[in-house]
C-alpha cells in the first residue's frame, strides 16, 4: 500500500493533520479551563465581597457581641444562598463556628457535600494561611465529586475569624467532560474526512504523472519523436514533462547522430574496401599481366589500405574521446617550434600544388599541452587549407597571444563554404564537396578532420570556430587558454 506515492502523501498529510488536531484541541482544553478557574475564582471573589457586605451590614444592627457575630453570619449566610456554594466561618484554631451546610435549605448542589470536607488537609491549610492577611488566598480542596475551589479572607473588623468561600468544580467537570467528548467524535471524524480528501487531491494531482508514465512505457528507439503533453507547464509537474521532453530531444539528437555515422562510416569504409577486392579479383583473373602492371595495382592497394587506415584511425580516436578514455599527454611546449613542424610536414603538399605558405608566429608562447594531438589539429586545418586552395593560391598560419588566450588562425584562397552548409562543417564524415575531395590526386578525406581538430581545441580547453568564409577564402581560429602573463618566463 505505501508503495504508492499518493498513499504515502495521504498518509503524512493525515498524521500531521491528526497532529494538528490533537495539538489545537489540548490547546483549547487547557485555555478553556484556565479561563474556567479564572472565572471561578472572580465569582468567589464576589461573593465574598457581598457577604462581608451584608455581614457588616447585619452586624451594625447587634452589639458585635460574639452572638451578635453568629448571628450576623448566619443572616448573610441565608441571604446568599447559591447552588454548588458553601460558606464557612473559622476561628484561630481551626474550629468551624458557622457553615452554610448547618442552614436547612440554605443552599443547593448537583452533588451532596457534607461536613467532611472541613477536615480535609487543604481546607485546614487554606483557613490557617489566610488568617491575619489583608488579602484573600485561593486554594483548591479535596471533597465531593470532583473538589471545590476555595478562597479565604478575613472577616473585616476581627482578625481571629476566617471566611471560607467554597464553589464546587463538578459544573466545570462536567463542562470539561463534554468537551472531551466532543473531541473524541470530532477528531476522528474530521481526520477521516481529511484523509478521503487529501487522498483525493493527492491522486487527482499526481494524476498527470501517472499519464506521462503511461506515454514514456509506450515510447522507444522508434519512437522518439513522440513527446508528453504539458497541461501547465508553469507548475512542477509541467516542468518535470518539459525536463523530460528536453531529454527526449537530446536523445533524439544522439540516436540520430549515432545512425548516420554508422552509415557514413559504412559508406567511407566500403569504397576503399571494394577497391582493394576489385583491384585484387582483376590482377588474380589474369595471369599475363607484366610487372609494371602488377606494381600499379599494388601502389592502389597501398593507397586504399593506407586511406582504409587512416580511416580507422581516426573513428579510433573519435571513439575513445567520446568515451573520455584518450588521455591528454601534457608537457611544455612552444608554439612557434610546433608550427615550424608542422609547416614542415606540408611543405610537399603545398609545392606539388604551387600554394604559398607563410607564417607569423609570435616568438616565446609557452604552452602547457598534449604536442601530438596539438599538431594533429594544425595538421588537419593546415591540410584542408592547402587541398581546398586553388593551384598557385596561398594559405596563412597566423598565432599569437590575445589577452588570456593564443589564437591560430589559419586562412586560405579558396572558393569558400557555402553558407547553408557552414553550421555542418564540424559533423563527422561532412565533406561541403564530396566530388571535389576525389579529385586532382587527393587522399580522399573522409570529412573527419575538422572533428577530430574540434575535440582536440576542447580538450585543451578551447574551442575552435569558421571565423569566416566567402568568395576570398576561409579561416578557422583555434583559441586556446594561455598560462599567466607573469608565469612566462625569458
Amino acid at each position: 500500500m505505501l508503495d504508492s506515492v499518493r498513499s504515502r502523501l495521504t498518509l503524512w498529510y493525515s498524521a500531521l493533520f491528526g497532529l494538528f488536531l490533537i495539538l489545537l484541541a489540548g490547546l483549547t482544553y487547557f485555555f478553556y479551563w484556565r479561563n474556567s478557574l479564572e472565572h471561578l475564582d472572580s465569582n468567589l471573589l464576589e461573593l465574598s465581597d457581598t457577604y462581608i457586605a451584608t455581614f457588616n451590614a447585619e452586624l451594625r444592627d447587634d452589639d458585635q457581641q460574639e452572638g451578635s457575630i453568629r448571628s450576623a453570619a448566619r443572616a448573610a449566610m441565608l441571604e446568599h444562598r447559591f447552588r454548588d456554594v458553601v460558606y464557612a466561618i473559622v476561628d484561630d484554631q481551626g474550629h468551624i463556628l458557622l457553615s452554610s451546610l448547618d442552614l436547612q435549605g440554605a443552599s443547593e448542589s448537583r452533588e451532596k457535600i457534607t461536613a467532611r470536607i472541613f477536615a480535609s488537609p487543604e481546607f485546614q491549610e487554606l483557613a490557617q494561611t489566610a488568617l491575619g492577611t489583608t488579602a484573600g488566598i485561593y486554594r483548591r480542596v479535596r471533597g465531593g465529586m470532583n473538589g471545590f475551589r476555595g478562597y479565604a479572607r478575613t472577616l473585616p473588623g476581627n482578625r481571629n475569624l476566617t471566611l471560607v468561600v467554597l464553589q464546587s468544580l463538578h459544573p466545570q467537570h462536567e463542562m470539561m467532560e463534554v468537551i472531551r467528548r466532543t473531541f473524541y467524535w470530532i477528531i476522528p471524524a474530521a481526520l477521516l474526512l481529511a484523509s478521503a480528501g487529501g487522498y483525493f487531491l493527492a491522486r487527482k494531482s499526481l494524476a498527470p504523472v501517472a499519464d506521462m508514465a503511461t506515454q514514456a512505457r509506450g515510447m522507444g528507439a522508434a519512437r522518439l519523436s513522440e513527446r508528453l503533453e504539458v497541461a501547465n507547464p508553469r507548475d512542477e509537474l509541467g516542468t518535470l514533462a518539459l525536463s523530460f521532453n528536453e531529454l527526449l530531444n537530446r536523445l533524439e539528437n544522439s540516436f540520430e547522430q549515432q545512425r548516420r555515422f554508422v552509415a557514413d562510416a559504412s559508406h567511407e569504409l566500403r569504397t576503399p574496401v571494394a577497391i582493394l577486392q576489385g583491384e585484387t579479383e582483376v590482377t588474380l583473373s589474369r595471369s599475363d599481366r607484366t610487372p609494371g602492371e602488377y606494381r600499379e595495382t599494388l601502389a592502389i592497394l597501398r593507397d586504399e589500405s593506407q586511406r582504409l587506415a587512416h580511416i580507422i584511425e581516426d573513428l579510433f580516436t573519435l571513439t575513445r574521446a567520446d568515451a573520455g578514455q584518450y588521455p591528454l599527454k601534457l608537457r611544455q611546449i612552444y608554439v612557434d617550434e610546433l608550427v615550424a613542424d608542422v609547416l614542415r610536414r606540408t611543405r610537399s603538399l603545398a609545392m606539388a600544388k604551387g600554394i604559398t605558405v607563410s607564417c607569423s608566429v609570435q616568438p616565446e608562447l609557452p604552452l602547457e599541452a598534449d604536442e601530438d594531438l596539438l599538431g594533429r589539429m594544425l595538421l588537419n586545418l593546415l591540410d584542408n587549407a592547402i587541398k581546398y586552395s586553388p593551384p598557385g593560391g596561398s594559405v596563412n598560419v597566423d598565432c599569437h597571444r590575445a589577452g588570456n588566450e593564443y589564437l591560430f588562425r589559419i586562412t586560405d584562397t579558396g572558393p569558400g563554404i557555402p553558407a547553408d552548409l557552414q553550421p555542418r562543417i564540424f559533423e563527422r564524415f561532412f565533406r561541403a564537396d564530396k566530388a571535389r575531395s576525389r579529385s586532382e590526386g587527393d587522399t580522399g578525406g573522409a570529412g573527419l578532420g575538422l572533428s577530430i581538430a574540434r575535440w582536440i581545441a576542447e580538450a585543451h580547453h578551447g574551442r575552435l570556430e569558421l571565423s569566416c568564409s566567402d568568395a576570398s577564402g576561409t579561416t578557422f581560429t583555434a583559441h586556446l587558454p594561455a598560462p599567466p602573463a607573469s608565469s612566462v618566463t625569458h
